[in-house]
């Protein structure tokens, strides 16, 4: 195929995905060099023979059976949480201190109510069964079983997790993961990090595990942790030790197994167990029974010793009462740390079981301990089951190598061949990030209530946490923020994660969205739940942009889509969409509030709280947010109206609603919310005697309006000749409403006679890039922040009810403690809100095409198409994980380690939010989440091709294999 052929092709795949923004074409397999694949560590060359081919038509296998569902390639997993100790779930206090109730210190010895956690684990997708790596250097206080960090109140900037873990690869069906985790050989110094942080003011840095000096003369182990599945139900473990010390160290290892405990909740009567087992080619075996399951194996490679005990609370240690059974939960903390011999069950039975292993590493080297879990039985249990094979014989590697071999193939045809090493790397670990952050999440909220003395179906219910969603009932497979600082789904967070999750496994992510829908989440008034902190708070409504950016990926795969998804789907976002006009309007002037709205510090005031002194807040973020959900739900039923006609209905909805709120936020006067002095949308306060007055605070508040742009096709207009129709004769009688939208329709079309959906007209675009591309203000070296930079010498100050407000430039950590203390907006970078923005630019460009430059950096000279924008900002955004000119990653900050060291440099971390100046990282270290998305930046722009995008024509169908999940 020739370049310009080439080049039609993918500039029609882009006009059409970049209508709903951030999707790519990906090139054919036939036209990318083997030498130019991307070099992964793990990468090796496929083989040109006969058995390469047998073994790649095996390949296929676990993918299509987990699509069509003949047998379960994802029933394991990655769901184990990172932390279930400190979250709403497990508090049962009077107080509602979740963190204080059931504290790290308690959580090794109490059994969990809802769900289990652990390092580098995985479960099954009930998580009935649970595997997790535990550890100990000889010197610590306690075993390693769980990440630790500090909670809100100990941390000088809020919740942190104090440990070195990296996900560093994952395939859709978990057929293949490989986690690192770093070890200390010195005693870990839980008391000083708690000591030393709370002793810093938030003015200061956090004190990090690194500080401590407990990696000094690199006196820690790198410990591999990889699993591979040879079928849906036999797991391959591979734990490799590395002593990265100059001398000699040893080191226990206790690969772990243990049921939920399910049984002293009364919910079933049948107690499950795990008891020894005649070894296996001279391996130990484990037998684990429940109902569920039925049999799974654990065969332990050398025959280690096995050490059971009970998945049961130690009363004894905590309450001071009896325990209900002689070994408890933190029976073998106990027999390994304080030798104390009768802590597990001399009988070898249980409902928890780890391997003992005792290794002596040479420095420099590594030991290697093999497992693997598998419903396989031994011919002891089983009669009339065939002895099985060797276990750890020659095929358990070659599964092991086919499946990273694989994973190498699947990601191959997703990252784009010329793109280098450093980005393809970035991209691979942010989809590893995405996929190990799933998590089985379980919360009956009615029980949890009733448990409470809460439930509000029952007299003299006492106040508590989400006392109003006592229809909750969730038991899923979820994408989380993180695992750890935030293990429990976040409703908005979910929409972004379905962006690059699309990338890999289309499925799993429309599945997301639709269970932020169901009866089981969705509020019978409409609201959707926003996280397990407190299920009342409001979150922007993105879910919509979402699920049509999900359909018109498959479109583009299959010429399809997939239309029942969008009816499904689109039900139930009318109900969502009408709470938020019968809730969030205060008076029906469709100007919306919405409270803090994700943007925790971005205000003045506290938005979620009720204001000092009375009024109320006019919010031009909750405007934005209602104007672009009218614009993704009309886009929607345009696609449905395709087939039923009687969706140009709800198109005409949408246009209007859009129509009314455009009229009221672009309002003259002191009443709207743009500032014509400043050139800028503000929020507005409605004081309590009828007055008003603008908060001036330059923010990504006040960039929001710009995101509600949308495109639209003539294409999309021929589908509904009967909505547009009404919609002519709606403005024949108002035509004051085209006076506050951007110009379109007849005489004001764009290229390719595109129409356009904006709340900004040229003129304010104008202005409001000027501000965002000012390095000045927003336009960082690494994205845009979230305040300007202005703010820095201008601090923003407001006199109200009788106290004095501040809005300060804050780059990195928050300085006050609103929203837990390190939720900030006020200054540093974030994924998400980039996302929209670069969207909106491109949204625009497909609209003016070259006709439309602007200055970039503004003052700098140098003028650029809006394609050439979102791509200088996607650089920008992307170069915060690249390595520099001096070797350096940005996302690292000052941390010598990581920036020098080559056993951490290649190590990537995800963060919540990224230093408004530097790029380092700040927030929580694994929210690979919504950063994820940098993956589909990376991917966009690394195969568009910016001149010719603008050419209509029928979207280009990539090769199905391109888009869908490997094994």
């Amino acid at each position: 195929m020739d370049h310009v052929a080439r080049n039609k092709i993918l500039c029609r795949f882009c006009q059409f995905l970049l209508n709903t923004a951030l999707i790519t074409v990906q090139k054919s397999q036939a036209e990318i060099k083997q030498e130019n694949l991307p070099q992964h560590p793990n990468y090796k060359p496929r083989k040109n023979n006969q058995e390469e081919g047998e073994h790649m038509k095996e390949k296929e296998v676990p993918l299509q059976d987990a699509r069509n569902s003949r047998s379960d390639w994802q029933q394991w997993g990655p769901y184990l949480s990172e932390r279930q100790w400190g979250t709403v779930r497990e508090d049962y206090s009077e107080t509602g201190d979740a963190w204080g109730h059931l504290s790290h210190d308690h959580a090794r010895s109490r059994a969990y109510r809802w769900g289990e956690d652990g390092i580098a684990g995985i479960s099954d997708d009930h998580q009935l069964l649970c595997f997790g790596v535990a550890l100990w250097n000889g010197k610590d206080p306690i075993l390693k079983e769980r990440l630790f960090g500090l909670t809100n109140a100990e941390g000088n900037h809020g919740e942190d997790v104090k440990e070195y873990y990296f996900y560093l690869d994952n395939t859709p069906t978990h057929s293949y993961m490989k986690y690192l985790y770093k070890y200390p050989q010195r005693a870990y110094p839980y008391d000083d990090l708690v000591r030393v942080n709370r002793q810093r003011s938030r003015d200061e840095f956090e004190y990090e595990l690194i500080d401590t000096g407990i990696f000094a003369d690199d006196r820690y182990f790198d410990v591999f942790v990889e699993y591979a599945k040879e079928s849906p139900g036999d797991i391959l473990i591979k734990i490799s030790v590395w002593n990265r010390g100059p001398e000699a160290a040893s080191v226990t290892i206790l690969p772990t197994l243990w049921f939920r405990n399910t049984w002293s909740r009364g919910k079933t009567d049948a107690r499950p167990a795990i008891r020894q087992d005649e070894p296996v080619q001279g391996s130990s075996v484990a037998t684990a029974f429940n109902l569920e399951l039925g049999h799974m194996f654990l065969y332990c490679e050398g025959g280690p010793e096995l050490l059971f005990t009970e998945n049961e609370t130690n009363n004894q240690r905590l309450f001071g009462t009896p325990n209900l059974t002689p070994c408890v939960k933190d029976g073998i903390n106990e027999f390994i740390v304080r030798g104390t011999r009768d802590a597990v069950n001399p009988e070898r039975l249980g409902t928890k079981v780890a391997a003992h292993y005792q290794l002596a590493i040479e420095a420099g080297k590594k030991e290697t301990i093999r497992l693997r879990l598998t419903g396989t039985a031994p011919q002891k249990l089983r009669e009339s089951t065939p002895k099985p094979k060797d276990p750890f014989g020659r095929q358990f590697d070659n599964v092991m190598e086919s499946r990273i071999r694989e994973a190498d193939e699947f990601y191959s045809r997703i990252i784009p061949a010329t793109i280098g090493w450093d980005k393809s790397m970035v991209m691979r670990q942010a989809f590893a990030g995405m996929l190990w952050s799933k998590q089985y999440y379980d919360f009956n909220v009615d029980e949890w209530l009733e448990e409470h003395k809460a439930d509000p179906l029952l007299p003299k219910s006492r106040d508590s946490r989400n006392k109003q969603w006592f229809h909750m009932l969730n038991h899923d497979i979820i994408s989380m923020p993180d695992k750890w600082e935030y293990p429990w789904y976040a409703a908005w967070d979910l929409a972004f994660h379905t962006l690059p999750l699309s990338l890999v496994d289309p499925d799993f992510a429309k599945r997301q969205l639709e269970l932020m829908v169901g009866a089981l989440y969705l509020h019978p008034s409409g609201q959707m739940p926003a996280y397990e902190w407190n299920f009342s708070d409001v979150n922007p409504p993105v879910h919509a942009w979402a699920t049509i950016f999900l359909h018109n990926l498959q479109k583009a795969e299959d010429g399809v889509g997939d239309r029942e998804f969008l009816k499904r789907i689109f039900h139930k976002l009318v109900i969502n969409f009408t709470w938020w006009v019968n809730r969030k309007d205060r008076f029906g002037k469709n100007v919306f509030e919405g409270g803090f709205l994700g943007l925790d510090n971005i205000g003045i005031f506290d938005r979620s709280a009720g204001l000092p002194g009375g009024g109320y807040l006019e919010q031009a973020d909750g405007t934005a947010w209602m104007a672009f959900y009218c614009q993704n739900m009309c886009e929607i039923a345009v696609e449905l109206a395709d087939a039923d006609p009687l969706y140009q209905e709800f198109c005409l909805k949408f246009v209007e609603h859009f129509l009314w709120i455009a009229a009221a936020i672009n309002r003259p006067g002191e009443d709207g919310l743009w500032d014509e002095e400043d050139g800028f949308y503000y929020d507005l306060l409605r004081l309590p005697d009828g007055t008003s007055a603008r908060l001036k605070v330059r923010s990504v508040v006040g960039l929001l309006p710009m995101c509600a742009t949308t495109v639209v096709e003539a294409g999309q207009r021929e589908k509904v000749t009967l909505a547009m129709q009404a919609l002519r004769q709606r403005l024949s009688h108002m035509p004051q409403l085209l006076e506050t939208i951007h110009p379109t329709g007849p005489g004001h079309f764009g290229v390719n006679q595109r129409g356009i959906m904006a709340l900004v007209n040229p003129e304010r675009l104008r202005r409001m890039l000027a501000k965002m591309l000012d390095e000045n203000e927003f336009l960082s070296p690494y994205g845009i922040r979230a305040l300007s930079r202005f703010h820095l010498e201008h601090p923003y100050k407001l006199s109200y009810g009788g106290q004095e407000y501040q809005v300060d430039y804050l780059p990195a950590e928050s300085n006050t403690g609103m929203f837990g203390g390190n939720s900030n907006w006020r200054g540093p970078i974030w994924m998400p809100m980039n996302v929209l923005l670069i969207r909106a630019l491109l949204q625009f460009y497909l609209y003016y095409g070259e006709n439309f430059k602007v200055e970039c950096p503004t003052g700098s000279g140098k003028w650029m198409n809006l394609f050439e924008v979102g791509r200088e900002i996607t650089d920008r955004l992307t170069s915060i994980f690249l390595r520099d000119q001096q070797g350096h990653r940005p996302v690292f900050g000052g941390t010598e380690k990581f920036q020098n060291d080559p056993y951490w440099r290649d190590c990537l971390l995800f963060y919540e939010y990224f230093h408004g100046d530097n790029g380092a990282g700040v927030g929580a270290s694994h929210q690979t989440g919504w950063t994820g998305v940098i993956a589909g930046l990376i991917r966009l722009f690394g195969t568009a091709d910016a001149a010719s995008i603008l050419e209509a024509g029928k979207p280009f169908r990539p090769r199905r294999e391109a888009l869908k999940p490997a094994a």
